[in-house]
C-alpha cells in the first residue's frame, strides 16, 4: 500500500488562532505512529485546523520540503510555506506565522521526551527547536519538556 494517501480532517473547534487568511496544517505522518497523532491533537487544541495525510513511507515528503537528514522525525507538516518537522511546539508555529522569518522551516529533531504528543510521565528532556534553511541552522526556541499533556480545560 506504498504511497496510500488517507485523509482526515479534524476541526480546529473555533477561530484559527493563526490569523484572519488562515491555512490549513497539511501533516504528513505513517498510519501507526500515536506520538504523530498527539501532536496533531495539540495542534488542534492551539487554534490550528490540520488536516492529516496517512503515508507509509514519508522520504519522499522529507525530500519535498527540503528537510535535512540531520533534523528528521517521525512526521512533517507544512502551513503558510514554512516546513515543521517533528514535535514543534504550537506557540513556535504561531510566531513564525506571525513573524514570518526567511527561513525554510522548523525542526526538532528526534522525539524528545515531554515535547508536544511526547508527554510520556518519564524525566522531561530539554530540547531545541531548530530552525533551517538557505542561511543554514541555527537554534530558534529552547524548552523543557513536559510529564504529560496540559489538561484541554
Amino acid at each position: 500500500m506504498r504511497g496510500l494517501t488517507l485523509t482526515l480532517l479534524l476541526g480546529a473547534g473555533g477561530a484559527n488562532a493563526a490569523g484572519a487568511d488562515a491555512e490549513v496544517v497539511e501533516v504528513y505522518k505513517t498510519p501507526w505512529c500515536g506520538c504523530c497523532a498527539d501532536w496533531v491533537d495539540h495542534m488542534s487544541a492551539n487554534g490550528f485546523e490540520v488536516k492529516v495525510h496517512q503515508i507509509e513511507d514519508l522520504a519522499p515528503i522529507k525530500q519535498k520540503f527540503g528537510v535535512p537528514t540531520s533534523l528528521q522525525s517521525c512526521h512533517t507538516a507544512e502551513i503558510g510555506g514554512y516546513t515543521f518537522e517533528g514535535h514543534v511546539p504550537a506557540e513556535d508555529v504561531h510566531r513564525v506565522l506571525k513573524e514570518k522569518p526567511d527561513v525554510k522551516g522548523l525542526a526538532v529533531p528526534g522525539m524528545p521526551i515531554g515535547s508536544p504528543g511526547m508527554e510520556t510521565g518519564g524525566a522531561p528532556d530539554k530540547y531545541d527547536v531548530i530552525q533551517f534553511g538557505e542561511k543554514g541552522q541555527a537554534v530558534y526556541s529552547s524548552h523543557v519538556g513536559l510529564r504529560e499533556p496540559p489538561s484541554q480545560d
